[in-house]
């Protein structure tokens, strides 16, 4: 991949889809790992006075904000820290569950943090005229490793194209710090997960089957079926013909 080329039509792009909205600049959420802090470096080439990067933790980890903060600092990128704990506490005393105790509440209640942060990156874009730009990379999008109306829920995605692999090329390219680029990728979703884990397969192999259509016979199904269950997260809700 030639990555000064990609980075420069990746700029250029941001800002012809910022501009051609009517739109001011961008914001974006600053995570502190790879693909966040790869677009944000690309936004701010875009737009050097109008990129805001928000810090959104919900009972995050410290190393998180960290990190998030390290990138904001070496790119100048402006950012605003909005704490999501207790606003995250108190819907979930307010909301029921009605599978106790089952894998299903975990999981939720994780989507419940993208989507607090969606609303955020919304609310911020409204009063400022700005796009909410998404970090969601290839490799998440074919397989559906994405929060519906969460992470998801973007106006633009300018790493949609890339895969894992090719993030983490443009990321040297731009200078992202290496303790970013080398720590395993993670949504942060609760304490200790990664993203391979919770997938149960690896960047490169996913990243492999994407570009070249190899891998062996039953991961290959498995992501089939990845693909076409999480199909209705790419497209917009279905209307009956009448």
């Amino acid at each position: 991949m030639d990555t000064e080329s990609v980075s420069r039509k990746l700029v250029a792009w941001i800002r012809e889809m910022v501009t051609g909205a009517g739109c001011q600049g961008v914001v974006l959420g600053l995570s502190g790992g790879l693909d966040s802090s790869v677009l944000g470096v690309l936004c701010r080439q875009a737009f050097p006075q109008n990129t805001l990067g928000l810090i959104m933790p919900c009972h995050s980890t410290d190393a998180d904000k960290e990190h998030a903060e390290i990138l904001a600092e070496e790119f100048s990128i402006p950012t605003k820290t909005v704490v999501l704990d207790d606003i995250y506490d108190t819907l979930l005393e307010t909301l029921p569950d009605f599978q106790p105790d089952s894998a299903l509440v975990k999981l939720t209640r994780a989507n419940l943090k993208a989507r607090l942060r969606m609303i955020t990156l919304y609310y911020t874009a409204n009063q400022r005229q700005y796009l909410v730009t998404g970090s969601s990379n290839r490799s998440e999008i074919t397989i559906g490793y994405f929060t519906k109306y969460g992470d998801g829920g973007v106006d633009i995605l300018p790493l949609g194209n890339l895969v894992k692999s090719q993030v983490r090329e443009l990321a040297n390219y731009l200078g992202v710090p290496q303790e970013i680029i080398d720590k395993p990728p993670s949504a942060g979703l609760w304490e200790g997960q990664t993203d391979e884990k919770e997938m149960g397969l690896t960047y490169e192999v996913l990243d492999n089957f994407i570009l070249t259509g190899k891998a062996p016979e039953n991961i290959k199904q498995t992501l089939e079926t990845r693909k076409a269950a999480s199909r209705h997260k790419c497209v917009m809700p279905p209307i009956p013909n009448l």
